[in-house]
């Protein structure tokens, strides 16, 4: 490729929402362009580095026995009013109605689709296990967009289903697809990523996997431990707690505490620790009447993902400072008058004795709180969010909390789907039951991101071998120059001849302009045609990771790339 005719761009304006390095580099280097909020064109360059990754995806699932397919981005509502997703999924779902007023939406995610495929043309325990996966177009309505290809509206999405006959078989597959990605994520170019336990979401199932790559930048908070290992997403990781101090209990006692509502201002005021203070917290229930009330202690956050997995409802913010039910900010457990609420207890507070709470009356609070005293015999969740330095569920040691980039998942659905559907297969003694379901995906988009996250430098980026829309930049020096055009052309000439994708830069311009467009873009090898070293027959090989440079002579050009692609 001919860089004067690359219908893309390098420039030095950076976008003013860009703040993550993938943004900044694939917007400078020319290899996006945004077309709306969490929209983008891949140029060509994009477009080559993203069909490197599926081709590396592509081959490990045809290893695990995969069979590639292609679902409808569009399909009727019908098909998701089988599962239940149709109402269950909120707006990030696009709905519309089509030309002869049926119900549709645009695909983001294809268990349905899959299901129906595979209905009654899989139909026997010798079919099984199979998966068929597709490299696909998604689309979901994100409410906030972000990181250049992190997080998008528009996405390519390989996402892979598979059928088995008992819970064995789809865990035995499991580890299989497992093994894989890690082999993807290393063959892409990323060393930096972990698995971590997650929830199912919108999936369903029972147990699942993320894979992340970790990164300050990372909405997700990952829970791990340097001793035992144990990793988990924040949203499922358990909290454990040192068992509280052993004291007398002190007699109830209301308290004035001014002004002080939250937790710093109640504790400063009283001169006390956080840890002694109940915190409320109060969640409206979408769709409903009523409210869901957590009580945690005073220095813990409440984990919204483990509450809707208990009380199994979709909980929304609730303002409580005008509602007569709560007296905002000094909300308690003790006399409490809000009607249709729904009270949890954090495990965070079990034991804990003397605890300053609110007093449900506006600048009062209760001293010296004792739950079963005051409240009886009540039950305790694990409702809160881990924090650095917690006790390991394992072994017991402090907890590191990190942040993450999610690059893919691996989820056992059990038979949501297939139950829901009514697909049925035949097992080994006659019998008619719904076949086990995993699923598993990796956003393409997504990992090019990560890896330039990773493999970038303060010049720009530092394109993996594997990945690269061209293995070898070719930079004549002078290139109006008769031998050196005639020599770059050649050196092209035969590169092309012998399948190594090659960009050369054609362009009569400075040499440090074609040095630092060279760096932007980041192919991994370089070849530098200049009159300097044609006097010895000789150009410069330079690698992009590392900065080598290595004279080579003009007919020994081939073997040495072919070299260095073999060893990459």
């Amino acid at each position: 490729m001919k860089l004067s005719k690359l219908v893309a761009e390098r420039t030095k304006d950076i976008p003013n929402d860009a703040k993550m390095k993938n943004h900044i580099l694939l917007i400078r280097a020319g290899y996006i362009k945004q077309v709306a909020n969490g929209i983008y064109s891949l140029t060509m360059l994009g477009q080559k580095a993203c069909l490197n990754i599926e081709n590396i995806i592509r081959k490990e699932m045809d290893k695990c026995d995969g069979q590639e397919v292609k679902f409808p981005v569009v399909m009727p509502k019908e098909l998701w009013d089988m599962s239940g997703r149709y109402s269950s999924i909120g707006s990030e779902m696009v709905r519309f109605t089509d030309r002869q007023n049926r119900q549709m939406l645009l695909g983001m995610t294809h268990e349905e689709a899959a299901v129906h495929l595979a209905k009654n043309w899989v139909n026997s325990y010798n079919q099984l296990p199979c998966m068929i996966y597709q490299i696909q177009t998604k689309f979901r309505d994100e409410p906030r967009s972000r990181g250049g290809l992190i997080r998008v509206r528009e996405f390519t999405m390989k996402d892979a289903y598979s059928f088995h006959i008992n819970q064995k078989d789809l865990e035995d597959y499991y580890d299989k697809i497992f093994n894989a990605y890690e082999r993807i994520y290393k063959k892409i170019g990323l060393t930096n990523f972990i698995s971590v336990k997650s929830d199912n979401g919108m999936f369903g199932g029972n147990l699942s996997h993320e894979f992340m790559f970790l990164n300050e930048n990372g909405e997700d908070e990952l829970v791990m431990c340097n001793n035992c290992g144990y990793r988990a997403n924040q949203e499922v990781a358990q909290c454990v707690y040192e068992s509280p101090n052993k004291e007398d209990e002190e007699p109830l006692q209301e308290v004035f505490t001014s002004y002080a509502k939250d937790i710093n201002e109640v504790s400063n005021y009283l001169n006390i620790s956080p840890k002694k203070c109940t915190k409320a917290v109060v969640f409206a229930i979408k769709g409903e009447k009523g409210s869901v009330v957590c009580f945690t202690r005073g220095d813990r956050e409440i984990n919204e993902t483990k509450l809707r997995k208990l009380c199994k409802k979709e909980i929304v913010p609730y303002d409580a400072t005008n509602d007569a039910d709560f007296c905002a900010g000094n909300i308690g457990p003790y006399k409490l008058k809000a009607k249709n609420c729904i009270v949890y207890y954090d495990i965070s507070l079990k034991g804990v004795k003397n605890l300053v709470t609110g007093a449900n009356k506006k600048e009062y609070h209760y001293k010296n709180f004792n739950i079963e005293r005051e409240m009886g015999n009540v039950e305790y969740y694990d409702i809160s969010k881990v924090k650095n330095e917690d006790m390991c569920p394992n072994c017991g040691k402090k907890l590191k909390v990190s942040n993450g980039i999610e690059i893919g998942n691996i989820f056992q659905l059990g038979t949501k789907y297939s139950s829901s559907m009514g697909m049925l297969v035949k097992t080994s003694d006659g019998k008619e039951i719904n076949p086990v379901m995993g699923c598993y995906g990796i956003g393409v988009g997504r990992n090019l991101a990560c890896v330039i996250e990773e493999n970038s430098d303060e010049n720009g980026i530092c394109m993996p071998i594997s990945i690269a829309p061209f293995k070898v930049h070719i930079t004549p020096i002078r290139y109006e120059d008769e031998k050196v055009k005639k020599i770059a052309d050649s050196i092209y000439k035969d590169l092309i001849e012998n399948n190594i994708e090659t960009l050369i830069d054609d362009r009569e311009c400075t040499p440090g302009v074609k040095f630092a467009d060279a760096d932007l873009m980041g192919m991994p090898i370089r070849i530098v045609v200049s009159p300097r070293s044609l006097e010895k027959d000789l150009v410069e090989i330079k690698l992009r990771k590392t900065g080598e440079v290595i004279m080579c002579e003009l007919n020994q050009i081939i073997s040495k790339i072919n070299s260095m692609i073999n060893i990459n």
